[in-house]
Order: structure tokens, then sequence, then C-alpha cells
């Protein structure tokens, strides 16, 4: 108790944070926790527990339920790991915490937790490994962090009495009160607005969005946790909305941004006006009373990617959070600006900074960047902060540019990486990680767990001169016993086997979990020497070294035109496209094989004809809105040569078209069939025109109506549209009609 008090003294003399391990019996840990609460005066109002069992009187979550503390401030969150412990909880309980506030974790003895499995160790052991397979390694490299760094104290709390390993005490100077940022000679927003910054950092930002006050500008500010980003955009969005502008925020859940409503609305209270109350329609927005009062209003990014109500400014909250698809349409607001957490404590998006800033370079906007360094909620190098950052691996990078930027396929060197590797080599894992960030639009605390302790992963990299320019995660998957299989065909969800699952579930394949493969889960390569053959040597690489051992190699992504032509172009080829869009990346998933055995090839090869058989009918439906071009480009990439099996009468309809004697309407189906034959495996490359294709898929395969064909293809008529469709259907029946068909097409043209 008298340590507690201690560390929350310490804590508040230095407007920091200090963690506090209790370790030993669940109940005694437990007991302990509330005695310390106690001695350092912690509130339990203040207090969130997350675990099992309510054994404090305050606010309680299962890990589960962690997300229901961001945005939040906690005098001190409990978290309870005898049950089980989820990174991303603790990552997100970390981010809770106040400035002289304790972060309690509650654990089993030390020397004793890696080697034991709990609840979140049972989520890895997917088919066919079970939970002894699971290696602690995670956990094993946690309490070494634990035990390094300062600013934790850990006790053991034993039968006999406690024992103190590290008091955690830093002693560190008294805090100096922050003198109060000035306000930009230049500033157009209102005083009170720069008053209530708290920093320099947010000042910066506030006067950034500034520019947002007239069309063709974009903000972009970037910071990691608690610098106050959201309350800079919410005091920035109160002066807009004064101004008479109707601001819409758009952000992964409201949650997310409400911060920005608080400070909105605490800048209006301190300017004494009036805004309008919530109406049942419009639970989230805060409307200006007055003819040319504007609005602050929310809306998720599944609505705010149609821009409803046409607003003038869209305040992107969160945007790393979101795919690049998304991303993409709120260009086309007047105005807009994004806010992105560099490095989140429940996960961060890196499809924002590598993949969106040049399409955002390339619009009309003209670009403001800020960048917040400077915590609001406690002070610099706040020591658990700092912990944290190490221990879930929050701010790994990959190499510096110049120690890879001369790197190509003929440089480097294939590698092995082992969870020993990894763990024998902070800098080396550190690189990894920080390239398998950059693959994908989210990467959580959890992820890192993963990869150190996940029976069916491992991982595999380029290096050049001892640094990583392109890495790979991939996933075992298949070689499932039959009663797993049937419980896969019979609708049960089994974990970590994605092609297995889909060919079996949906496309009604029982024996799909019987070939052994490796999924390429994330595959990365160096910003600075993309587009040189890394990644296809990578692949080339994998391929090998599994050939042996598997019977396929697989992936399953968001589909994008450059993405598939790149897959297709190491040897996948199409079984699966999916017929609703992937939370992830906003793009409908490809699933793409390439075999590499008998087994393998008998499986890619029923797929493959079963996808040309379905495809034509699935096109006009559910995936009718599907691009184009990815339609163009997954049909092209399937291992099969599709025949269109028409009737006499079919052919004698579809030879009709071209000289008007027949109309399209009457029976779409043949058409559908011929369109696939020809974008699958063409008889003649040079036979249509892009501009045809796309004709063909947005016509014929998706059946959109003729205005809109004719306008997103820019034809000049409808009747243009129409005579360019006859003309590609005249083409395609005589690449593949018989000689009679030539004839009933030559007596109609």
């Amino acid at each position: 108790m008298d340590l507690a008090r201690s560390l929350r003294e310490e804590a508040r003399r230095s407007n920091e944070r200090r963690l506090l391990v209790l370790a030993g019996d669940p109940e005694r840990t437990r007991d302990r926790a509330a005695d310390a609460l106690d001695a350092a005066d912690v509130p339990r109002p203040d207090t969130t527990l997350l675990g099992p069992d309510p054994f404090l009187d305050c606010e309680r979550h299962e890990q589960a339920r962690a997300g229901e503390l961001l945005g939040r401030t906690r005098t001190a969150v409990v978290v309870d790991a005898h049950a089980e412990l989820r990174p991303n909880a603790l990552g997100t309980a970390v981010g809770a915490v106040d400035g002289g506030g304790l972060l309690v974790l509650l654990t089993p003895p030390l020397s004793e937790w890696p080697d034991l499995r709990d609840a979140f160790d049972e989520t890895l052991a997917v088919p066919p490994f079970d939970v002894d397979d699971v290696s602690g390694r995670f956990r094993r490299r946690l309490v070494e962090t634990l035990r390094a760094h300062r600013g934790v104290a850990i006790v053991h709390v034993e039968a006999d009495g406690d024992t103190v390993e590290s008091d955690g005490l830093t002693d560190p100077p008294p805090r100096r009160p922050p003198e109060p940022p000035a306000p930009p000679k230049d500033a157009v927003f209102r005083p009170e607005t720069y008053e209530a910054c708290l920093t320099t950092d947010q000042c910066d930002a506030v006067h950034a969005f500034e520019s947002l006050r007239a069309p063709s500008h974009a903000v972009v500010v970037e910071a990691d946790r608690g610098r106050g980003k959201s309350s800079a955009a919410g005091l920035a969005a109160a002066n807009l909305a004064l101004d008479g502008t109707d601001v819409l925020v758009t952000a992964p859940q409201y949650r997310s941004a409400a911060e920005v409503f608080v400070r909105a609305g605490a800048l209006f209270e301190t300017l004494g006006v009036d805004v309008a109350p919530d109406r049942p329609e419009a639970p989230h927005e805060l409307a200006v009373d007055g003819e040319d009062g504007g609005r602050i209003r929310f809306a998720k990014p599944a609505v705010a990617v149609e821009l409803p109500e046409d607003p003038d400014v869209v305040v992107v909250d969160e945007a790393a959070a979101l795919p690049v698809r998304r991303l993409e349409s709120l260009l086309d607001a007047p105005a807009v600006a994004f806010t992105t957490t560099v490095h989140g404590y429940e996960g961060a998006g890196r499809g924002f900074s590598v993949r969106f800033r040049d399409r955002l370079s390339e619009s009309a906007h003209a670009v403001t960047d800020v960048t917040m360094t400077t915590p609001i909620r406690y002070a610099e190098a706040d020591p658990v902060e700092v912990w944290a950052f190490r221990a879930l691996l929050l701010d790994a990078r990959p190499p510096a540019e110049q120690l890879v930027a001369d790197a190509t396929p003929e440089t480097v060197t294939y590698r092995r990486l082992s969870t020993a590797n990894l763990l024998a080599d902070e800098h080396l894992l550190r690189e990894v990680f920080g390239l398998l960030v950059l693959a994908h639009y989210r990467t959580e605390p959890a992820d890192l767990a993963r990869l150190l302790d996940a029976p069916n992963l491992s991982v595999r990299a380029l290096m050049h001169h001892g640094h990583v320019v392109a890495v790979a995660l991939l996933a075992r998957e298949g070689g499932l016993p039959a009663e797993t299989r049937a419980t896969m065909y019979e609708g049960g969800r089994i974990r970590g086997n994605m092609v297995p699952d889909v060919l079996t579930t949906q496309l009604r394949d029982e024996d799909a979990g019987v070939p052994v493969g490796q999924r390429v889960l994330r595959i990365a390569t160096h910003a600075a020497v993309r587009s040189r053959g890394l990644g296809s040597r990578l692949l080339g690489e994998i391929r090998a070294e599994f050939a042996d051992e598997v019977d396929w190699v697989g992936v399953g992504y968001g589909a994008t035109p450059e993405l598939v032509r790149f897959w297709r172009a190491n040897g996948y080829g199409t079984v699966h496209l999916s017929t609703s869009r992937n939370d992830t990346s906003g793009e409908y998933s490809a699933v793409m094989v390439d075999p590499c055995s008998e087994a393998g090839a008998e499986l890619a090869a029923r797929h493959a004809g079963w996808f040309c058989d379905r495809v034509g009918a699935v096109l006009s439906d559910t995936l009718d809105d599907c691009d184009p071009d990815v339609v163009r480009e997954t049909l092209r990439a399937v291992d099969a040569t599709p025949d269109p099996d028409l009737s006499a009468w079919e052919w004698r309809l579809v030879a009709g078209v071209p000289g008007g004697a027949a109309i399209l309407d009457t029976n779409p189906a043949p058409f559908r069939a011929l369109t696939v034959r020809h974008l699958v495996a063409p008889a003649d490359e040079d036979a249509l025109s892009d501009r045809e294709e796309r004709l063909l898929v947005r016509k014929v395969l998706q059946a959109r109506p003729w205005d809109d064909v004719t306008a997103e293809l820019e034809f000049v008529s409808r009747r243009q549209c129409m005579r360019a469709l006859g003309g590609a259907v005249e083409r395609l029946t005589r690449l593949y009609g018989e000689e009679w068909v030539q004839e009933e097409l030559d007596r109609h043209t």
C-alpha cells in the first residue's frame, strides 16, 4: 500500500503514469489491487476494470470490449490477466490512463506466466494445431520488458507475504507548469479558440484548419495517441460552423470522433452560442441557431462515402483506420481534413500514409501537413508510454531508406526467420514488424502476439546488407481431418484456414480442406525499393521452398487491377471473387491459388471451372458494382478455358445483334457466356480495346442501364454505345462461332 501511494504521488507530481504489476494467486492479487487503489486515493468512479470478475466496485468490461475506453481518460485502469491477456486490451488500457494515474496489471507468477495457456492463446491454436502448440513467447518478451523499464513496479504477492522486485519509482523532477501557447499572429478563428489550446502543437493544428474556410484545401494532422488532434479538429469545426459552414465528421465509430463534438460544444458554451438540441433523426449533431448558422454532424464511413447532403467541409477522424477506397471518395468534398494516429494503442493502419498520400497529392486540393508530438494528457517521455511502445512495438519502423536504397533482386538474400531469430535480435524484429505494418490497413498489438506465438505462422524475408527490404507472413492451411472438414461444410467456423473455409462453406467443396497450403497473409516491400521486382523475387523463393512440402500457395486480398496483375504475374490463378466488400480494404476480395502438386492442381482446376460457370450470374447481381477493371483482371487470371456451350438458337440470337435483327435483352445468358469465354482465355488478345471490354463487363455481365454505361464510358450518345456493343459482339462471334454462325452473322451485317 505504501508503494502504491508513492507511485501515485510521483505520477501526480510529474504528470506521468506508473505501472503496478501484482503477480501471484488470482484472489490475492485482486485483493491487493483494491488495497492499492485505496492507498493511492483513486476514486472508484474514476477506475475501470478489464477482466471477467467484478471484484472492484467500479466500471467493468471484458477485455474483448476494451474498445469502450477509446477516446476516454481514467485515473486508473486495472487489467486482470489471470484468465487471459488480450494484447489489444492492454494497449487500449495504456492509452486510457490519464497523467497522474496508475495502470495496474494482475498476472500469474511471472516465472510461470509465459508457460501457461489462456483464452487468448486458444484463439491462436488454429486447426490442425491445438493450444499446446502455442509458444508463449509474446508473454515471455512482455515480462522481460516489464523488468527492464523504468516506471514499472513489480510486486510478487505470495501467501507468506509480498515481495517487491522493483518499486518503479524514478524520482523525477517536479513538473514545471507549461507556459500557455501563443496564438498565431495571423489567426482568423476566434481568440477563445486558441486560448483553449494546451500546446503549441495544438495551436499549429487549429491554425492549419483555417485553410478549410476556402474550397480546394486539405489538411492532414498526424500524431501519436494523446496529442490532442481530435480536440484541435473540434475547435476548428466549431469556428467553421459559426461561420455558417456545414461540417461533416466521419470516423470508424462515433466514439472515435466523440472528442471532436465535446470540444466543439465546450467552445460554443464559452462563446455563449446557442446550439439546437439533439433531434431523434440526428443524434450526433451540433447545429448553430439562426438562419446563417452552420452545423457539425456525424456519419459513419459507409454513409459518408456518398457525402450526404453535400457538406462544405469533411473532417475524417482516425483516417488511418479507413481503407484507401473510402478515403479517395471523400476527396469529392470542397474541403477536407484528415487526422490520423501514427502509433495507435488500439492499432494503426498505414494505408493512409503509404497508399493514400500519393492520391491526395494528385488531387485538386492544396495540402497542409501538421505533425503533433507533444503529449497533452501526460508529460513527455512518460515511462508507461515508453514501455508500451517497446512492449507492443507500436513504433516499429522498417529500416531507414539510405540503408536499402540500392537493393535489387540480385543483391538480396532469402532468409527464413524463426521466432527465435526475431526474439534474439530486437532490431530485426522491429524491422520485420515495421514492414508488416505497412502491408496492412490496420495492425494491432494482437498481431505481434500472433507473429511470435501462433503455431501456423512463419516469416520469410529478403535481406540487403543485414536489413529487411521485403517480408512475407505465411499461414499454414488445410490438411484438416474429416471431422473438421465436415464441421466446416455444415456451417461451423474454423479459425485460421481462410482458403479451405471459403472453398468449403461458400463453394460447397468438402474436400477443399484435404490439400495442405501456405497462404500469404501479408507481403510488403520497403517503400524506397518498390517496383524493382523484389516482391516477385520473394514469392518465387517461397514457392521454391515449399514446392515439395505443400499442395498450393494461395492468397486472399482486396482486389484492385494492379494487385490482381501482380499476383497473376507470379503464377496465381483466380478461384473466387467475394460477393461482399472486404471490411478492411473496402474492395471485393479475390482468392487466388498457385498449385504445387497434383492434388493442388486438381483443387485449383475444379474451382477455376466452377468460377467460370457462376461468375456471369453473380456479376449481374451482388457484384454489379464491382470495378470493371477488377472484373477484367480477375477473369484474365483464371486458369481455365470455358466453353460457351451455346445452342444453335443462342448462336442465332448472338449473330443477330450486330446488325440489329436481335436485341441483347431477349436473353442475356449467351452473351454472358461468350464474354466470359473471351475475358478468361481470349483467342486473340487484341480483338477488343480496353473500353470495349469494359463495355462488355458493364452492360453484358453487370446489366447496368444503357444511360449509365454511356456516361461512365464517355460515349457521345446511347446510340453510339449500343453500336459499340454490337461491334464487340460481332468480333467475338467471328472468333468463337463455327462456320455456319459466321454465315448467320454475314446475313445480318
